[in-house]
């Protein structure tokens, strides 16, 4: 019988071991793309859990259980630390009420979180941390039909995960390719093996305080330094508007938006047949609204002066960087947003577009559930759409609605930043919630994503053989491009993405890029490109990406 107070050295000795081996399991991340890394999401996760384990003096396996599982919630990080969550989740499940734990009861845990994974992944794919879990499992559950001894059980559970984590490549190709074996079903392994080191020989695995479970930075994963905040405003107000249009005014929008373009900057555009939605920053708020009243009747207006507000946004981003606890907030509004994003010129786009609390995060950056969960208590919306802008990211947003009582929260799976973009300007105040929801969803799935990163790693993939540091392009997240420079890679990835269909292209320029290397690769596009479809470029200020394409086709 195992007590709470075995249990919890048990779980902290997991959390250790995977702290202390995180980098190894990076490394086995086999996509050369700077990403979450599974080891570093997995050992946040998990030490989000040996925190509030050490403010617990409870000696029951139930309470420990539920300790972990309620603080790995809160804590998790990308998908894979997401799905460590649900696994511990099991535990807590499996072991309610009880003051010990046997073998048998340890397998059937294990089972109710393996079970809850398999529900909260939409395709489960073997090969991964699911099909080790599960295995691992099925072993487990044929132990205890032989043995009642929690030492022999979860040896089997641990060996059984092993040789699991060993086949992994025969399930995924790109694995056996690689000589790799699944990053998190290495990760699970590793935790289960630092429990098994308390379970069987008393012994704890220590911390190596050196590769501790800290936070990523953006100098750790760009090459350039992160960018600081802009002091440099080269407009004074932020001026947004809705034109309703007028059937009888045949002008195209996009006359619009070029005298827009004579006198501000971030301009972006978007229409349908009824309304012109408009964003610019300008020196003239009048001479934008003027403008927009040859269109159409003005049905919303929204003039900011941003110089007013730039010391107080600097103060927003030092509060971010710092981790200052955001205040909750009563929900008296309607709606609110909140979005992911990382880069200073990308949070002020989406606050621009209405969002309350823009969290800090993205690809290498993953935030907590938790940090999602506080943006979206200190937005006072009855109901806060939520948009985390990277895959994976979606999950640990989908754990807040687990979260949140008092208000409705919407998550939104966008995958990328132009797609949280183009969902944001779908939205119509005159509608509900609901309606809402499937017309800003609709029009994001319509986004095509083109990035522009380095190699992270040497690797390989289909006839391409790419070294760590080369400029490679992805299209939608599949690596088509490798180049020597971000620019070569951009053009020919817009080449091969943009098409007789395409309508709208959104530029968004990275930390590592100048405004002049921008301007260039802007007018490249402008001239070969220009003509028939509209070019929109952003000072993004983000890490990890040099550029970043959104490009939307008319169906």
């Amino acid at each position: 019988m195992l007590t709470g107070s075995v249990l919890k050295q048990a779980i902290i000795s997991g959390a250790n071991n995977i702290c202390s081996q995180k980098e190894k399991i990076n490394d086995l991340n086999i996509f050369p793309v700077p990403d979450g890394d599974t080891g570093t999401n997995m050992s946040m996760t998990i030490s989000a859990a040996t925190k509030a384990l050490a403010d617990s003096d409870s000696d029951k396996a139930g309470e420990i259980a539920k300790t972990v599982a309620s603080a790995m919630l809160r804590g998790a990080r990308g998908n894979s630390g997401v799905i460590l969550s649900l696994l511990f989740r099991g535990f807590a499940n499996g072991l309610e009420g009880k003051d010990e734990a046997t073998g048998k009861d340890l397998v059937r845990a294990l089972g109710l979180g393996v079970d809850a994974a398999y529900k909260a992944v939409m395709k489960p794919t073997e090969g991964t941390i699911l099909t080790v879990a599960r295995e691992a499992f099925e072993a487990g559950a044929k132990a205890v039909k032989k043995t009642k001894d929690e030492v022999e059980i979860w040896t089997i559970v641990c060996e059984a995960a092993e040789e699991s984590l060993n086949r992994t490549p025969e399930l995924l190709p790109v694995l056996k390719k690689a000589g790799v074996v699944d990053a998190g079903g290495k990760g699970l392994l590793v935790i289960f093996e630092g429990m098994l080191s308390v379970i069987r020989d008393g012994k704890m695995i220590e911390l190596d305080e050196s590769v501790s479970a800290s936070e990523p930075s953006d100098d750790d994963t760009f090459r350039s330094a992160a960018a600081e905040f802009d002091e440099v405003i080269n407009f004074t107000y932020c001026t947004e508007f809705i034109v309703g249009r007028d059937a009888a005014v045949e002008t195209s929008p996009l006359k619009l938006r070029e005298f827009l373009e004579t006198i501000g900057d971030c301009v972006v555009v978007v229409d349908d047949e009824e309304i012109i939605k408009v964003h610019v920053h300008t020196e003239d708020p009048g001479k934008a609204l003027q403008k927009g009243l040859e269109f159409g009747q003005l049905l919303t207006v929204k003039v900011e002066n941003m110089r007013q507000q730039h010391e107080q946004a600097k103060a927003e981003n030092d509060k971010r960087q710092q981790k200052v606890k955001l205040e909750v907030q009563e929900p008296t509004e309607e709606v609110g947003f909140v979005a992911v994003a990382s880069g200073d010129g990308l949070v002020e786009l989406f606050k621009d577009l209405g969002c309350t609390h823009v969290v800090s995060g993205g690809q290498s950056m993953n935030p907590s559930t938790d940090d999602i969960y506080e943006a979206v208590m200190a937005t006072p919306a009855k109901t806060v759409f939520v948009l985390p802008n990277n895959k994976n990211i979606i999950m640990a947003a989908e754990q807040t609605q687990k979260l949140v009582e008092d208000r409705e929260v919407i998550i939104l799976p966008t995958r990328t930043i132009p797609q949280g973009i183009t969902a944001l300007l779908a939205y119509d105040p005159t509608v509900g919630p609901i309606i809402n929801k499937g017309a800003m969803s609709d029009t994001f799935k319509s986004v095509s994503t083109g990035q522009i990163t380095f190699a992270a790693r040497d690797s390989e993939f289909g006839m391409k053989k790419i070294k760590e540091g080369d400029i490679i392009g992805l299209d939608n997240g599949k690596l088509t491009v490798s180049e020597k420079s971000p620019k070569k890679a951009l053009l020919k990835l817009a080449k091969s993405m943009i098409d007789k269909n395409t309508t709208f292209i959104t530029l968004i320029y990275g930390a590592g890029i100048t405004q002049e290397e921008a301007d260039e690769v802007f007018n490249e596009l402008t001239v070969k490109y220009g003509t028939d479809i509209d070019i929109n470029m952003i000072n993004g200020g983000q890490p990890i990406y040099y550029y970043i394409l959104g490009i939307e086709s008319a169906e």
